[in-house]
């Protein structure tokens, strides 16, 4: 892949052979980011387990105490009360079978999160197809299926990320916005990580946390060191 010389330069400024510790990694990651938009910090974590396996699987959320940057688009598929509940917590969207159709005969997509209610999931099913690709199927392990739609909406808008793994055994989750500046997102970053530790499945054997980085949207990326977790 070509890189551009914004990108040639600010790779001058790592030491690729290095991992750097949390707070001088994070500061390089944002004196580096060149591009005229405000870039998405994004955590890259490697991890020494084997997805294939049910037992070492790795899922879960957890909300970020100073939110991602973005503007969160919810969409709550619920009936009765949890409607006008979920309108009040924020959700842009509320309802059931309208929007389920919607999406499955429209192809519509104009939302970044979907929470259900347990009532909903027989018919929430039939887009498994449709949303599980693009990582948006309603999860009772990610928070995302629950009776309290109310507060699942509040907790999406606040920041709420899932995290899980992909087939590569890598975790990938943003963790805010270059403007944040390092130590906010220091503080997203260490509150992301104490999740995936404390997620370590019983069935990993050796080493868990095989790498970590963080890159910009346009950035190089940056190799954390790792060992503070102690895992």
């Amino acid at each position: 892949m070509k890189h551009g010389k914004k990108y040639i330069e600010s790779a001058k400024l790592i030491d690729r052979s290095k991992a750097y510790d949390t707070m001088e990694a994070l500061e390089l990651a944002v004196s580096t980011a060149k591009a005229k938009f405000d870039e998405t910090v994004e955590l890259h974590v490697r991890l020494g387990v084997d997805s294939r396996h049910a037992d070492q699987q790795v899922r879960g959320a957890v909300v970020l105490p100073n939110g991602t940057g973005k503007t969160v688009r919810v969409l709550a598929l619920c009936k009765g009360d949890n409607v006008e509940a979920a309108k009040a917590a924020g959700a842009e969207y509320a309802g059931s079978d309208e929007f389920v159709q919607k999406i499955q005969g429209e192809g519509w997509m104009d939302f970044d999160v979907v929470i259900a209610t347990p009532d909903m999931m027989g018919v929430v099913g039939r887009l498994g197809k449709i949303l599980g690709p693009r990582g948006l199927m309603p999860s009772p392990k990610a928070g995302t299926v629950t009776p309290d739609v109310a507060r699942a909406v509040t907790e999406a808008k606040a920041g709420k990320i899932e995290y899980r793994l992909d087939k590569t055994n890598i975790i990938h989750c943003p963790i805010g916005k270059v403007s944040f500046g390092a130590e906010k997102l220091s503080e997203n970053m260490e509150t992301l990580m104490g999740a995936i530790v404390k997620a370590k499945p019983a069935a990993a054997k050796g080493q868990y946390l095989k790498s970590c980085a963080v890159t910009t949207t346009m950035g190089p990326s940056v190799k954390l060191n790792t060992a503070k977790y102690g895992v």
